[in-house]
């Protein structure tokens, strides 16, 4: 159950920085021993989801980190453009 909170985490995360919120979907590819979290955006919001120096992209990894301590279990983040 903690898994798919984190999931959501991520997913209300990047809906309110993609100008195309719509278009994100966010899934947990599970491993044994980590998962990635794979989130999907529209080519235009790729660059806001990186952000400048990938600071932002960074910041979610740093969230879904800390989040990662109740379920024992880590987390990649594979942030990925869908063609328009």
């Amino acid at each position: 159950m903690l898994d798919d909170s984190i999931v959501k985490m991520v997913e209300v995360v990047a809906k309110a920085i993609c100008d195309y919120p719509n278009d994100v979907k966010v899934k947990e590819v599970p491993g044994t021993i980590s998962s990635i979290i794979d989130v999907r955006v529209n080519k235009a919001d790729l660059g806001k989801m990186i952000g400048k120096d990938g600071q932002t992209a960074h910041s979610i990894r740093r969230i879904i980190f800390a989040a990662s301590f109740k379920t024992k279990k880590r987390y990649n983040l594979d942030i990925v453009a869908e063609p328009s």
